[in-house]
């Protein structure tokens, strides 16, 4: 399966959008993101787009679905209700991305209605586990900061996620921060050691 991070050349704030080709051809975008160029970019690869599943809807994950929507008119997979939405998804579920079948572990903290997609190989963590952002160089977390959003429901949601996911899963695509391929279940424990530290992730917290 080719993963393709299609808002790299992004100048606009957005999430990281993934277009996932598997060897069959299935194509599937993981979270549509907020910049206005994505239908083009996704056009660059294919000229189709069997399906969307989204981590969540923050703006900056679900802006530009409608306009995804309009231009392929694919499944959308989400947990919570949008006028794209075709398939609901909850805890436990399968879904596929590319070739891959992926379970659905519900990752609430960040956001109520985030989920994150594994397989045997890989990990689409949206927001809840990143492998790096502006506060830690590897094995951060999804913020808790604002209204809504609960430190302890993310702690619950890494060890669930950790719990969940097979030995040897070696990709991991985060809604933000690079791409990392290695040890993937040491950056998800190492965000977790982080995050029960219960200490603000940004100073201005």
């Amino acid at each position: 399966m080719e993963v393709h991070h299609v808002t790299e050349d992004a100048e606009t704030f957005t999430c990281n959008a993934f277009l996932a080709i598997g060897e069959d051809g299935t194509t599937t975008l993981v979270d549509a993101g907020g910049w206005e160029g994505v239908v083009d970019e996704i056009r660059s690869h294919t000229d189709d787009l069997d399906s969307v599943v989204m981590t969540h809807q923050h703006g900056d994950h679900v802006a530009q679905l409608e306009a995804v929507a309009d231009a392929f008119d694919p499944d959308v997979y989400a947990y919570d209700d949008h006028s794209t939405r075709t398939h609901e998804l909850a805890d436990g579920d399968s879904v596929r991305i590319g070739d891959e079948t992926f379970d659905v572990v519900y990752t609430p903290g960040h956001a109520d209605d985030h989920v994150s997609f594994v397989s045997e190989s890989s990990l689409f963590s949206g927001d809840v586990v990143v492998h790096d952002d502006g506060a830690f160089d590897y094995g951060s977390f999804g913020r808790t900061d604002m209204a809504g959003q609960s430190r302890e429901r993310l702690i619950e949601s890494i060890r669930e996620l950790l719990e969940r996911m097979p030995e040897g899963v070696e990709h991991m695509y985060a809604g933000h921060g690079s791409v990392f391929h290695g040890d993937v279940r040491d950056v998800v424990e190492t965000a977790l050691e982080r995050a029960e530290k219960r200490e603000p992730k940004y100073p201005d917290e």
